[in-house]
């Protein structure tokens, strides 16, 4: 008797602390009120058993988990070492319960071992009381040393996995062909539920409905040094059929700076690359005389000078500071202009361009003779000298004042990418024979060369974001664009506050404002609806408007602005050119402003609706809030088209909305549309659309 109770109490103990000895089925629970997580033990096995969507009441039964997956070898140089392991190579050792209820936070802490790698894996699995989405990272620990070329955080099999994105090349040179789909996140049609790694640069893939969230790291670890991996994310949807309303209210929750209305003036369009101080701060003193003096305006976020302040003359020096300023054109870290932008009631921004290959080409030359990492094209974004006199330089302004960075030219441009073939600062993989490429050789686009390009852009990515962490400590409000080179992950917004619309042109190219219009609005339909990307509209940057040219009437510019704004985005900059504005051009944009301050709440929650531009269907942007929202339609044929669409969740309402919206525009007749002055959500509204016509419906509450 006295045995069974010393038994009995080291047993209790034993679990106490964490230690589980069992052989029969231990079921561990991460459960709220949005979903449950369940995990099983048995026989010294960790898996998932069952993932409960609560909201729609959905269960989801894994085909197969193997929980996470690794891929192992002795070094990415060595031929012939690679082997996977999964959670059926570790057995477990150890189970506690992290849960904090004063952080309202389950959390579960599983400790597993591979005798014959001599590893131990701890994965962390964390699910907060109000949040509808569960988290999971794991914790790699070696007694050996190993190199870990890719994680796989998730790795399980799902009846409806469904891969929203098609990954296509890693292209080096092509046309236009720059999508290589990372970062973007996985679902499951008939469970409603979102999938993902929260790495810009992670491999969310299915295959055979595998779910891997996965990315390349080709990292050497060595004997006892502890990695931890990214996080994933699980999230649940409260309507299968509206899986991106529920990932794009995750994204907003987990945004590095929650949404704000960037409006900004850009030297771009005004003066080139060949702007100067005197220039710019001209432009300054008209914009907030014209917007905000005259008319009444709120000041502007920031004025940008683009490319051009740089000093990249035969005698420029960039051996110990890059991207000095140019004497001749600027004063000392741009203090005429800080001074400017102040007066104004506003912030100072600049332009530059991290590998260089945008403005700073003809330096790169230069910057290999100095010891600088450089590229057959570019900078090498894993260089570790460059990177870090780019991240001091950078940093640098930013404690001079310097509110606004736009990144442009990452990892190239529209047509060209650089990769790091040689090493540096990227795992070795000689056995691909790239000797003799070049850092964007044609040959590169070939498939079989993916891992080394990957090995680039996730350690790239990593850099940068080191960038972007540091400049947010200086400067918590700072705002920060990535354009050229970038891609669409959503994940990015953790680190940064918008991304560029790839795929298209600086200036949105047409004979006429249809033809501009229809051109950016093809780009939009593109990448939303033909390729299922997802990405908030709202956290784009789309480099428009623009207002260069006077040959059109107010009328025309008028409503090109007004469709313009209503994609909805948050980061609104002023391509103009400053002193040839005329006084109805001043008029017509702060209009439009002034209307961009009104419904920014309703951009929280902007669609894009009807059909394709560029075969001449009817479309629009919706964007709604509790109170006020907006329709706006375009009808790009030269002929009449008709147009149906209803008040719904479809369009972005609420559908519990009870709100009576009175409606008006700002650059329509209504009544002539036969509109009725008053709507419901749940509505149907229908409407004869002329050729060419744009039409906007303002939606509020009375």
């Amino acid at each position: 008797m006295r045995t069974i109770k010393t038994l009995i109490v080291l047993l209790i103990t034993l679990f106490a602390t964490g230690t589980v000895m069992q052989a029969k089925e231990k079921i561990f629970k991460l459960e709220n009120r949005f979903l449950s997580r369940q995990l099983s033990v048995k026989d010294g096995q960790l898996r998932t058993v069952l993932i409960e969507n609560k909201l729609i009441g959905t269960k989801l039964y894994p085909l197969q988990c193997n929980e996470f997956a690794l891929r192992l070898s002795d070094g990415t140089d060595k031929i012939g070492t690679d082997r996977l392991v999964n959670t059926e190579d570790f057995r477990v050792e150890n189970v506690q319960d992290l849960s904090d209820n004063r952080e309202k936070r389950h959390s579960y802490q599983f400790v597993l071992y591979n005798s014959k790698e001599d590893m131990k894996i701890i994965l962390h699995y964390e699910l907060k009381e109000e949040e509808s989405y569960c988290r999971k990272f794991l914790q790699i620990i070696p007694n050996k040393e190993v190199t870990i070329e890719q994680v796989d955080v998730e790795s399980i099999a799902l009846e409806d996995a469904f891969q929203n994105y098609t990954i296509k090349n890693i292209t080096a040179q092509a046309p236009s062909q720059w999508k290589p789909g990372l970062g973007q996140p996985i679902y499951t049609l008939q469970t409603g539920t979102f999938w993902g790694l929260e790495f810009p640069a992670a491999y969310n893939t299915v295959n055979n409905n595998l779910i891997s969230c996965s990315y390349l790291i080709g990292k050497t670890l060595q004997e006892g040094e502890i990695y931890t991996s990214y996080k994933s994310v699980v999230g649940m949807a409260d309507d299968i059929e509206y899986i991106d309303d529920a990932f794009y209210t995750y994204i907003k929750r987990i945004r590095k700076r929650p949404l704000r209305l960037q409006i900004q003036y850009n030297s771009w369009f005004d003066y080139g690359n060949h702007v100067t101080e005197k220039q710019f701060v001209s432009s300054i003193e008209k914009i907030q005389k014209e917007l905000v003096a005259n008319r009444k305006c709120p000041p502007l976020s920031a004025y940008v000078i683009d490319d051009g302040w740089q000093d990249i003359s035969a005698t420029a020096d960039w051996s110990d500071t890059v991207w000095t300023i140019d004497k001749a054109k600027f004063s000392p870290y741009f203090s005429e202009s800080v001074s400017a932008v102040h007066k104004a009631n506003s912030q100072l921004g600049v332009w530059l361009s991290p590998a260089s290959i945008l403005g700073g080409l003809s330096m790169v030359p230069r910057m290999k003779e100095y010891g600088f990492e450089s590229l057959s094209y570019g900078m090498s974004m894993t260089g570790r000298t460059y990177m870090d006199k780019l991240e001091q330089r950078v940093c640098q302004l930013a404690e001079k004042g310097i509110s606004y960075f736009k990144f442009d030219g990452l990892f190239g441009h529209l047509n060209i990418r650089d990769f790091e073939l040689n090493g540096r600062g990227i795992p070795a993989v000689p056995q691909l024979n790239t000797e003799g490429f070049t850092s964007n050789d044609r040959r590169l686009n070939a498939s079989r060369y993916d891992e080394v390009k990957l090995y680039y852009m996730t350690a790239a990515t990593e850099r940068l974001i080191r960038v972007f962490n540091h400049l947010s400590e200086i400067n918590p409000e700072i705002f920060i664009a990535i354009t050229n080179g970038a891609y669409l992950s959503p994940w990015w917004l953790q680190y940064i506050d918008v991304v560029w619309l790839i795929n298209a042109g600086d200036a949105a190219s047409g004979n006429n404002r249809t033809d501009e219009l229809v051109y950016r609005d093809n780009i939009y339909y593109q990448i939303w609806t033909e390729e299922n990307t997802k990405f908030p509209m709202n956290a784009i940057f789309n480099h428009e408007p623009k207002k260069t040219k006077f040959d059109e009437t107010a009328d025309s510019f008028k409503k090109y602005l007004y469709m313009n704004l209503s994609r909805g985005t948050g980061f609104i900059e002023l391509y103009i050119k400053t002193h040839q504005l005329s006084s109805s051009d001043w008029d017509v944009l702060a209009e439009g402003l002034k209307w961009s301050h009104k419904f920014f709440p309703a951009f929280q929650h902007v669609k894009m609706h009807g059909g394709s531009p560029r075969h001449k269907e009817v479309y629009g942007y919706s964007g709604w809030g509790d109170e006020m929202g907006y329709v706006s339609i375009h009808n790009p044929l030269d002929k009449t088209q008709k147009y149906t669409f209803t008040l719904d969740r479809a369009l972005g309402l609420n559908p519990d909305n009870s709100t009576v919206f009175r409606v008006s525009s700002p650059i329509s007749r209504l009544k002539e549309k036969n509109l009725k002055e008053e709507y419901r959500c749940g509505e149907t509204i229908s409407i004869e659309l002329n050729p060419g016509e744009i039409v906007l419906i303002n939606f509020e509450n009375e």
